[in-house]
């Protein structure tokens, strides 16, 4: 029986999302539950990235992959969706927004930093990279790293190693992790739905600038108050 909330909660999540799947879907969610609890206990993860860790291994699972979670990638690198098929690999990292304490007067800059940082260390690590976002969470993309590395000038890359630069320096990112860098898919991860949406990264970062520029126009000037 489950002993605390973390399990009630991935067991309930496992019995409703493997229900109509076949039985190596379910095992497989079974296994993943088992070692996210194992985890749990440790202290090592959270309940809100777990139940989307469990959502998009499920959509890959349906897809034909392998799936692990909390896999290492080596040189301390841990990744939250980690999926195997054939010889090709990929990775999913959990983006909900999180903004520590310290870095409340700048959240903004910080979670940019934060998504082109994994993009530059995790996606030279793996075949496919993908980020998976819950769909309340505008994520801030650089638009230079959800284009293809092909596209991407040297002054580009200048500038995402500047935005690195700024919160993670232990180890800084390197200018060639930055140059061969590559987020192929956003999973927008719906989990009372039980729905993964795949996203181009390209269209994604055209829309969310699009929605962006719009919330600045309709912002008052500083001092004025606002109407609703």
């Amino acid at each position: 029986m489950p002993g605390n909330k973390f399990e009630e909660d991935v067991e309930a999540l496992v019995d409703r999302i493997s229900r109509n799947t076949d039985q190596d879907v379910r095992r497989g969610l079974e296994n993943l539950k088992e070692r996210l609890i194992e985890l749990s206990r440790r202290g090592l993860v959270k309940i809100n990235h777990s139940v989307m860790e469990l959502v998009c291994a499920k959509h890959l699972m349906l897809k034909g992959y392998e799936v692990d979670v909390e896999h290492d990638l080596g040189e301390g690198l841990v990744c939250d969706v980690y999926a195997v098929k054939g010889h090709g690999t990929l990775a999913v990292e959990v983006e909900t927004g999180f903004v520590p304490p310290e870095n409340a007067l700048d959240p903004e800059l910080y979670c940019r930093a934060r998504v082109a940082s994994k993009i530059t260390r995790y996606s030279v690590r793996v075949d496919k990279f993908g980020l998976g976002i819950p769909p309340y969470y505008v994520l801030q993309i650089p638009p230079s790293l959800a284009k293809p590395p092909r596209f991407r000038a040297m002054g580009e890359i200048e500038e995402v190693k500047s935005l690195c630069d700024l919160y993670y320096k232990n180890p800084p990112v390197s200018l060639e992790e930055i140059r061969n860098s590559r987020l192929h898919t956003v999973y927008i991860i719906d989990v009372a739905g039980d729905l993964v949406s795949e996203v181009d990264p390209e269209l994604y970062v055209s829309t969310v600038n699009d929605l962006l520029n719009i919330t600045v126009a309709a912002s008052p000037p500083a001092g004025a108050q606002r109407r609703f």
